[in-house]
């Protein structure tokens, strides 16, 4: 064996005990939303639920936020699996971008699971505050990746740079220069103003669609999402050149 590789401890007994009891815990806790919503969470009816103290499941999250936090965290990866999963399985089809495809995932999940997308995208509960820089934006930074990466696939940073946008104010290009990105690593602001604004309008219909308002289209929600996402992808990749012309 190699210096370098270390064989994997196998967990001993206390600590499967532990993951195994988290985990029941995560998982009444998920029922416990989708029965009641997010914003009813109880720590002591999910210990009833579960035949145990809420001393005890102090034991596995001392706080209500360290539970609420990692039923975030979870749901954020979930979702992120969900479209990647939407990305990797999608048939090849150079009629239907990529993007499309991760934003179908998207929709897919928040619609099956709509207390659980509520709960990361809907009213912020009641005296919650994420850790800074903690688990919850670790998660969001792999949903913005892949969408990042699905979007801008195939364009040289001369051309993201080049993107025709509306003029943007000093302040907001210096602002956007200094954001940070998780799928190309550095993006120009021209192109992170895309981002930001196919972001809004992506999850803007779908919001609409889990909190019932685009309920009078029917059984033709999905086709109208497809539809906007075709014309919102094609617009974007309109405004990106096809080729830049370097300095000599």
């Amino acid at each position: 064996m190699p210096a370098e590789e270390h064989p994997m401890a196998t967990p001993t007994l206390r600590q499967r005990r532990r993951t195994a009891a988290t985990q029941e815990i995560l998982d009444a806790a998920e029922h416990h939303i989708a029965v009641r919503g997010p914003a009813a969470l109880s720590l002591r009816a999910i210990a009833r639920s579960l035949g145990m103290t809420v001393q005890a499941l102090y034991h596995y999250f001392p706080s209500r936020d360290a539970l609420v936090t990692a039923l975030v965290t979870k749901a954020y990866d979930d979702l992120a699996d969900a479209v990647q999963a939407a990305v990797e399985t999608a048939p090849e089809d150079p009629a239907l971008p990529r993007l499309v495809v991760a934003a179908e995932g998207y929709r897919r999940w928040a619609i099956a699971h709509p207390e659980r997308f509520q709960l990361i995208y809907g009213t912020p509960l009641r005296d919650y505050a994420a850790p800074v820089d903690g688990p919850t934006t670790q998660a969001t930074r792999r949903m913005s990746s892949i969408f990042e990466r699905e979007m801008f696939d195939g364009f040289t940073a001369e051309q993201l740079a080049a993107a025709e946008t509306p003029a943007l104010s000093p302040s907001l290009r210096a602002y956007l220069e200094q954001l940070p990105h998780y799928g190309f690593g550095h993006l120009p602001p021209a192109s992170t103003a895309l981002l930001l604004s196919a972001w809004g309008h992506l999850h803007g219909l779908v919001v609409l669609e889990v909190f019932g308002h685009t309920s009078f289209l029917g059984d033709h929600q999905a086709e109208v999402f497809r539809m906007a996402m075709r014309t919102l992808i094609e617009d974007i990749h309109r405004r990106i050149p096809a080729h830049v012309s370097k300095p000599r």
